[in-house]
């Protein structure tokens, strides 16, 4: 098999990008899909006959079902062989956490642990502390959480007021403060705490709750979610041993954002997984549930319900693969001593990051629409606790405001974008200037479609990267150094690129698999990129209008504006049928049709 293209973080905006050149998850091998079995077999037996149990918040079951995802596997995916884990690739990892994302509330006690909770140390920590916690964390003998939120500190993390201060003898750390809303906060056994060390060093710090001084509060009482522990984390004057630093002092917030760019990109594979299952139980139940004499799922506004739920959670399913693979790739070039250093992982990590936001974005906006539409479907029942809808309903919502709020991310995205575009990381000047050209020639369509099923499409993702191009040159040209105090217009932005890359996973997907499988194989596929590809050109040039709007007056802005009508100009399909195709195999097969 041919090497993957190892691409920049943001490029595909600014750059083809050919379905030879991404993963998808048709690719899987042999032992990617025992992964996943062996984590789909777990949730099955372990977590969803004791639900209800779970809900009950019983800290000694919880631990018990620790203990056994260690003894299979499934705690040590991101850690490495020679440290008791498994040493997975992300797109294992990502599978596991889709597979796992399942399991209700022990999902997230799961992904805390694995994910943002053992992660500092397999990145950042010396081999010291790798060997003195990662098998431990690894069996499930220990539990991590992540303490990086407070009162005053959460989506600006860097304004922590947790402080640490070297005792007279040096041997020591004097940690006080108090993080909140810490996901395993009651339970954990190893914490990851972020303090200033002498009020303006922001810095990492590994610390065992058996240390003097830590404690954790009450439990949140929460609206979903409520089998996973909640709690503050208070440390006064908690004695942290200085061989406990993580990484460099000054240097935590290298080791915060990378992590939760990591983060970012499997909580957008953990709502793979219930989406999916939202499906599933959207049309069981339609199959079931008789009105006026026909099961309600020959009814077209129910067929289009499940249509979109099943393209939705296509395009987040191949957004968040195509990246994942992208970070393996990035990975995969770094020497073995590369691999070893925090600051050669970090600057790896990093490089996707905005890719992870959209996965976090695009993903856990996918669930809320799912698990929205499961309930409208089982009606009255959706609301009723007894039928899964409604569980389901309250556990999803957590999910906008995990790892950095969607609007925290939706400022990276196009921040990141043009901050690399000012550092020449990314060609952005030479291709706005490309596009400027083509507008003032009179052939903003140089872009040639193809004969192919989605030669159109693919012509109107490119139209949609020269709109998205035009207004984000216009905004840093207009607003220069004041753009990041403009959110609105940054979330305009930010809500292009994110359907860019959306319509383009999608695209790349069906089109790899068609020339790999067929057309026929592939034709599934193809509707669903159809569909989302007409309704969001539509979205993409009503943004940028926006964006024009605010920025342009007289004939600057008309010129504009003829700009975007052009290369929107799109004749739309009849996704009416394009949905009904769809919907047709999901009621036949009764689950997520790819």
């Amino acid at each position: 098999m041919s090497q993957r293209k190892i691409f920049l973080g943001g490029e595909f905006l600014v750059s083809e990008t050919l379905p030879k050149d991404v993963f998808i998850p048709e690719d899987l091998s042999r032992e990617h899909k025992m992964i996943y079995d062996t984590a789909v077999d777990f949730v099955k037996k372990e977590i969803l006959p004791n639900i209800e149990h779970i809900e009950e918040k019983d800290e000694s079951f919880v631990r018990s079902l620790f203990r056994k995802t260690g003894e299979i596997g499934l705690n040590g995916i991101d850690i490495p062989v020679e440290y008791g884990g498994e040493g997975m690739d992300k797109i294992s990892t990502c599978l596991v956490t889709e597979a796992m994302g399942t399991g209700a509330s022990f999902a997230v006690s799961h992904s805390s642990h694995t994910g943002i909770g053992t992660l500092p140390i397999i990145y950042f920590g010396n081999d010291e502390q790798k060997r003195k916690y990662l098998p431990k964390l690894a069996s499930g003998e220990l539990i991590a959480a992540y303490c990086l939120t407070e009162s005053n500190a959460g989506s600006d993390a860097l304004n922590s007021q947790s402080t640490a201060v070297l005792s007279s003898d040096g041997k020591n750390y004097i940690l006080n403060g108090e993080k909140i809303f810490i996901s395993n906060g009651g339970w954990a056994d190893v914490f990851i705490i972020y303090a200033k060390v002498d009020g303006d060093k922001f810095t990492g710090f590994i610390v065992e709750r058996s240390f003097p001084g830590i404690s954790s509060g009450p439990e949140e009482k929460k609206m979903g979610i409520k089998g996973s522990s909640t709690t503050s984390v208070i440390f006064k004057d908690c004695v942290v041993p200085v061989e406990n630093v993580l990484f460099t002092i000054g240097q935590g917030h290298k080791i915060a954002f990378n992590v939760l760019n990591i983060g970012r990109l499997k909580l957008g594979a953990s709502v793979v997984g219930p989406s999916k299952t939202a499906i599933a139980e959207a049309v069981k139940y339609a199959n079931m549930r008789e009105q006026f004499g026909k099961k309600i799922s020959s009814f077209g506004m129910i067929k289009k319900k499940l249509a979109d739920m099943s393209i939705r959670t296509y395009i987040a399913e191949s957004l968040a693969y195509r990246t994942a693979a992208a970070i393996d790739d990035r990975l995969g070039v770094l020497d073995e001593k590369a691999r070893k250093d925090g600051a050669e992982n970090a600057r790896a990590i990093e490089e996707y990051a905005i890719e992870c936001s959209i996965a976090k974005i695009f993903g856990s906006e996918c669930l809320d629409f799912c698990v929205d539409e499961l309930v409208q479907i089982f009606g009255g029942n959706g609301y009723i606790s007894e039928y899964p809808a409604e569980r389901m309903y309250r556990d999803s919502r957590i999910n906008r405001i995990f790892e950095g709020t969607n609007e925290i991310n939706r400022l990276l995205i196009p921040g990141t974008f043009i901050k690399r575009g000012f550092q020449n990381r990314l060609p952005v000047i030479d291709a706005l200037k490309t596009i400027e050209n083509e507008i003032k020639a009179d052939a903003p369509d140089d872009v040639k479609m193809d004969s192919s099923p989605l030669g159109m499409q693919k012509f109107m993702v490119d139209m949609c990267k020269k709109m998205l191009l035009i207004a984000a040159g216009s905004a840093v040209n207009r607003l220069l150094a004041n753009i990041a105090e403009e959110q609105e217009i940054m979330a305009l932005l930010a809500d292009m690129i994110i359907r860019i890359f959306a319509m383009e996973s999608g695209l790349l997907r069906a089109e790899k698999l068609s020339v790999s499988k067929g057309e026929k194989k592939a034709e599934y596929h193809i509707a669903a990129v159809k569909v989302y590809v007409n309704d969001a050109v539509p979205e993409i040039a009503a943004m940028a209008r926006q964006v024009f709007s605010f920025l342009e007056e007289g004939d600057a802005l008309t010129a504009k504006y003829n700009a975007a009508d052009r290369l929107s100009s799109y004749r739309p399909l009849n996704t009416i049928l394009l949905r009904r195709f769809i919907a047709e195999k999901v009621i036949k097969g009764q689950k997520y049709p790819f």
